[in-house]
């Protein structure tokens, strides 16, 4: 489906600094947002007369309102350290996906109509006037940026280009420039709760049919509840989980841990997913809003513990930004953290002998694990530091017997996004996409190569979804991605019946 005529590139030994290539993916380019959709979430339906103007205004409302974007703009030296970081770099040679260049195209803007050099020398400086042009190239390569971080972990000063990305998008989302896939996935949340518009009737019978699934697998009576009041937990997942593989068989792991602990959990058809597109667009009233729904469900139906599902960007808002989204937390239990990640509930049980795993279960697989940027680079888990890299691994040590990590410099704060985040998992960026995941796929065939890996499992549903389109392009089986709670589903023990 989609592109066959895409050619990955070869995989090599060790990431290679390409050799550049001007404008390789000047033809990459998303579709832009129809009248209806834009509108539909507040934005101008079409490209607004004066266009030029309201963006530049926008761009100047923002540098005052984010006194980090400000000073990001300022900051860059050009010193390069970024340049080789960036996998869509990596994979496409195009000198506009190095970072600089890409922040680049928005600040040669601000130096037009910000700095006084820019104002009155700007040829001196490397200022430009925001024309046409220009825009197009911002709608092309801030559409190639998947605001991974990567580069920031290098930059010397601690520029954050993924927040120059989402002022872009946002200033374009202003004046009517809007990418389609991003804001209909909005547009759906603000309908009907989830990103992908699965309407509280199917998702009850997706839900039972599954009840059904596991009683035939387990003889175990494994619920899937849904707006169940008075649960103790609230577990807010994103919505691939509900149907598509491997997706649900990380719902059906959890269900499992929920049913061996004697935890009585929900799901909620008004806050049905965990994803949280409004990041992207760099947009907090949309971002709010989409977060809002988590509050007003867990006050709805009464619960004591909200924990999110493996989605690594719905964990970066709940865990940086929750907290002066939608927060106080003051009704739900103190003994918990909010928010609170599957993972760290999972690990906790397992530590404490609530559940037992049988780890032998799970010998057909060797297993390695792909760090997810937001979870790596814009969050924490259990409390500890480094969290989010030891509790995974702890787990899936605990549901495997073969695990073998991949490269230091691609793990960790230093992982290789896997080139579909950040808004551009839609079909008509696939040749991005399997570009943008060489980095990734070049680390995963040296443990493949060396250990015989054969699974490699992940916190994010982004992440599989991306997998799963891009590793046959790379001779790779694309049942080989899933996620950890996928491991801890086989492995753990039910019950006599099991």
């Amino acid at each position: 489906m989609g592109a066959p005529d895409v050619q990955a590139p070869p995989l090599k030994a060790y990431p290679v600094i390409p050799i550049l290539q001007a404008d390789a993916m000047a033809g990459s380019r998303p579709y832009v947002a129809a009248e209806k959709l834009n509108e539909a979430i507040g934005f101008p339906g079409k490209l607004v007369d004066g266009w030029q103007a309201k963006a530049v205004a926008k761009l100047g409302e923002l540098r005052d309102r984010y006194r980090s974007l400000r000073v990001f703009l300022d900051a860059c030296v050009h010193c390069g350290a970024c340049t080789d970081k960036c996998h869509f770099f990596l994979g496409t040679g195009d000198p506009k996906n190095m970072p600089v260049a890409r922040q680049e195209l928005v600040r040669k803007v601000y130096r037009r109509y910000f700095t006084f050099a820019g104002k009155h020398f700007p040829k001196l400086v490397g200022a430009e006037d925001l024309t046409e042009s220009v825009l197009e190239d911002w709608y092309r390569y801030f559409n190639q940026c998947s605001e991974c971080r990567r580069c920031s972990v290098y930059c010397p000063y601690g520029i954050d280009t993924a927040e120059i990305t989402m002022a872009a998008k946002e200033v374009m989302d202003s004046i009517g420039m809007g990418q389609k896939y991003t804001n209909e996935i909005i547009g759906k949340v603000h309908k009907i709760g989830n990103n992908l518009g699965l309407p509280g009737p199917a998702l009850l019978d997706t839900l039972q049919t599954l009840e059904e699934e596991v009683k035939e697998e387990t003889g175990q009576d494994v619920r899937f509840p849904l707006d169940e009041p008075g649960a103790e937990v609230l577990v807010v997942t994103p919505s691939a989980d509900f149907f598509a593989e491997p997706h649900v068989f990380s719902l059906i792991g959890y269900a499992k841990v929920f049913h061996a602990a004697g935890i009585r959990w929900t799901l909620s058809s008004h806050a049905s997913e965990a994803g949280n597109f409004g990041l992207f667009i760099g947009n907090y009233d949309q971002t709010r809003r989409i977060a809002m729904r988590v509050r007003e469900a867990a006050l709805e139906l009464g619960v004591k513990r909200v924990v999110v599902g493996e989605c690594g960007h719905a964990w970066r808002v709940a865990y940086s930004f929750w907290n002066t989204l939608i927060g106080p937390f003051d009704f739900l239990d103190a003994r918990h953290p909010v928010p609170q990640h599957v993972c760290e509930l999972t690990y906790d049980l397992i530590r404490r002998g609530a559940i037992t795993l049988e780890r032998e279960r799970n010998d057909r697989r060797v297993v390695t694990f792909h760090d997810s940027c937001n979870v790596a680079r814009a969050s924490g888990m259990g409390g500890i530091p480094r969290g989010q890299f030891i509790l995974p691994r702890a787990i899936v040590r605990a549901a495997c017997t073969r695990f073998h990590d991949m490269a230091p410099e691609t793990i960790h704060e230093n992982t290789f996004c896997c080139g579909g985040g950040g808004g551009l998992l839609t079909d008509e960026l696939v040749e991005l996409r399997v570009k943008g995941a060489l980095p990734r796929m070049e680390a995963l065939k040296a443990v493949v190569d060396e250990h015989g890996v054969n699974f490699m499992a992940t916190i994010c549903a982004i992440c599989k979804a991306q997998f799963a389109k891009v590793l046959p392009y790379y001779k790779f089986d694309m049942g080989m991605v899933g996620g950890v709670h996928q491991l801890v589903g086989d492995a753990i023990v039910l019950g006599r019946n099991d």
